[in-house]
């Protein structure tokens, strides 16, 4: 286990509550927190073996022909990345369309939609280690099967997403992506919508295009940035060392971003989990893409498209969960002077 150096980030003792410009949520920055025993420990990370990994071989271990594959020799072995149904899904797809239905006073429905994978070859190399090319095809991948499932009537949203490390929820070492299909908006990104509409609605701005550009003027908290996309550390962070990268463009609709405003966002994204997996040890970590849901296209143009990541640092305990209140120990401008080495 490793414990990360974290002096530079005690600068400030006091607490402060912040408020997040979107969502109006409250969240308490307290760095003098950070010098309990025990915090912001790093696990070790544990590599599995190849021999009995599910998907170095996945059609010889049970699963499904893929729904997209990738490389040379497209029907033999030397695919580098594939799409597969998940063997264990969170939500399953039936021809027919989600019924709604109530059970006394509670709303019910069934859990219908996609779950797939998305496998890379290496077993070694999660998104930070992956050449560019790759990494940016499994941006492209994403993209093409969003647009495959953009007009199916029965979906409300898609999520993409990357668990890395046991403690983010992965629980097969060989590095994959996720995305699911669902027929209801999430509440984070609702929440996330409506607070960018208020603010549009009152200011006539995007919300995170004044973030954007308060935070490229300011750059305490900005860690990377490149000609369309930039990394930095939120002021309003509910965890430790949280990354946010935006494409610089106003961009409300991930499937509709050109190749070249997705090659800034993946750059950045990747190096913002090299510096990471440098200065923090190399942490378990989520990484996942908000982007406007599939119906009701004209209603968010106000949404900004982001990546957000999120190392496991930290638990939380009763008074997050009792409150919805999250305790961040480490200040984000701190978080950024660490994350910039």
């Amino acid at each position: 286990m490793g414990k990360i150096s974290y002096n530079i980030c005690m600068r400030k003792n006091k607490s402060e509550l912040r408020q997040d410009l979107v969502s109006g949520d409250w969240i308490v920055i307290a760095p003098g927190r950070g010098k309990r025993p025990h915090q912001l420990k790093i696990e070790k990370r544990k590599k599995a073996p190849k021999d009995g990994c599910p998907f170095e071989n996945p059609q010889g271990t049970g699963h499904k022909k893929p729904i997209l594959i990738y490389g040379n020799g497209k029907n033999g072995r030397n695919w580098e990345i594939q799409v597969i149904e998940n063997k264990y899904p969170a939500v399953t797809y039936e021809k027919n369309c989600t019924v709604f239905r109530k059970d006394g006073p509670y709303s019910v429905a069934e859990a219908l939609g996609h779950h797939d994978i998305v496998i890379t070859r290496d077993h070694n190399k999660n998104f930070a280690d992956l050449p560019k090319n790759k990494a940016r095809q499994v941006f492209e991948i994403f993209r093409d099967r969003y647009l495959m499932l953009l007009n199916d009537m029965c979906l409300e949203y898609i999520s993409m997403f990357h668990n890395w490390g046991p403690r983010a929820g992965a629980s097969i070492y060989h590095p994959h992506y996720q995305i699911v299909a669902i027929p209801v908006v999430p509440p984070d990104v609702e929440h996330s919508l409506i607070g960018s509409h208020e603010y549009y609605k009152n200011h006539k701005k995007c919300v995170h295009c004044v973030m954007l550009d308060f935070e490229r003027k300011n750059k305490k908290r900005v860690i990377y940035e490149n000609k369309g996309a930039v990394a930095f550390t939120p002021f309003v962070s509910k965890e430790p060392f949280e990354v946010r990268i935006f494409p610089k463009k106003h961009l409300p609709y991930f499937e509709n971003t050109l190749d070249t405003d997705l090659d800034y966002v993946v750059d950045a994204l990747q190096m913002a989990l090299k510096k990471i997996k440098k200065n923090l040890k190399d942490p378990d970590y989520n990484f996942f893409i908000h982007t406007a849901p599939l119906k009701g296209k004209d209603g968010f143009r106000h949404y900004h498209w982001h990546v957000e990541v999120v190392p496991k640092m930290s638990i939380a305990a009763g008074f997050e969960l009792g409150t919805g209140i999250e305790i961040n120990v480490v200040d984000p401008d701190e978080a950024a002077i660490l994350l910039r080495k």
